[in-house]
């Protein structure tokens, strides 16, 4: 019913998968605000192509896609209107960084800023527990890609915690 246009059969889509797509969203974009904004414009896109989704792949997966694409698009608008360390000053000037418990967040929100936004994508989408084929699915890339960009990924962040004085182990 849900792919026939059918909006209340897609509210119960929306109400599975709004969490889910809004934590995506804001551990690409580091704003609260702009990721409900995402999550918004990622299920009114996924309502308007109902009728391009193919139903051999997951569901999920899909989804997933156009959080991901609403994501970066919207970081690569909002890196060409504001410049890229105004988007860092936002995100560091964290109240809870004041708590000694929250230090370590403000370290690794700084590492993160300093990372590009499809890398923090990928480093997303691996924290949420997706396989690397899922990944790649999602970001159409080979599975092999996946793993060269996500070691790079995680490679960049451990570099980054390390400079800033973080104790890093490399396995």
């Amino acid at each position: 019913m849900c792919l026939q246009g059918e909006v209340d059969a897609f509210e119960t889509i929306i109400d599975k998968y709004q969490k889910q797509v809004l934590s995506l969203a804001y551990r690409i974009v580091r704003n609260f605000e702009d990721a409900r904004d995402i999550s918004q414009s990622v299920f009114v896109k996924a309502f308007g192509s109902l009728p391009s989704y193919n139903p051999r792949y997951k569901f999920f997966s899909w989804l997933y896609r156009i959080a991901i694409n609403e994501s970066l698009n919207f970081v690569d608008k909002r890196n060409r209107r504001i410049g890229p360390d105004a988007a860092w000053t936002a995100a560091a000037m964290d109240p809870g960084d004041q708590l000694a418990a929250s230090e370590l967040s403000g370290k690794i929100e700084k590492a993160l800023m300093c990372l590009n936004a499809r890398q923090r994508a990928l480093l997303a989408l691996s924290a949420d527990g997706r396989s690397y084929k899922e990944i790649g699915l999602m970001l159409e890339q080979s599975e092999k890609k996946v793993k060269s960009n996500l070691y790079s990924a995680r490679h960049k962040l451990r570099e980054l915690l390390g400079r800033d004085g973080w104790r890093t182990h490399d396995r």
